[in-house]
């Protein structure tokens, strides 16, 4: 999808993604009108009222998703350009959600840990 907007638009002369049709920086409130129109161009009227209301929806998102499914906070972090304590202060509620996994990880390796200690070949 990203190379076909640059195929279709190019970038910037100063490489930015997104450009105005004069060639500018694109207005902060254009972003919202802009998503707030193609949001109804492309959703059901049930999916308009429930999905991804503003763009930053789609940024909560993404983080969430990437704290779900495992990935190590500092790089959450590091990825969202934000620092660890406001990654916790905003996301600490989908970590409780991953305790679970966590717990098995460190299980895993602490059974593994055990095997070399006795002197069995590592299995990983």
């Amino acid at each position: 999808m990203l190379v076909a907007h640059i195929d279709r638009f190019g970038v910037a002369p100063d490489d930015r993604l997104f450009q105005n049709e004069a060639g500018n920086y694109v207005d902060p409130a254009a972003y919202g009108t802009t998503w707030a129109r193609a949001r109804k161009c492309v959703l059901t009227p049930t999916e308009l009222a429930s999905l991804a209301r503003g763009l930053y929806d789609l940024r909560h998102a993404g983080i969430s998703f990437w704290l779900h499914s495992g990935v190590d906070p500092a790089e959450c972090a590091r990825r969202a350009g934000r620092s660890i304590e406001v990654l916790f202060r905003h996301y600490a509620k989908f970590l409780d959600g991953v305790r679970g996994q966590a717990n098995r990880l460190i299980e895993q390796s602490m059974q593994e840990w055990h095997r070399v200690s006795q002197g069995a070949a590592p299995t990983g």
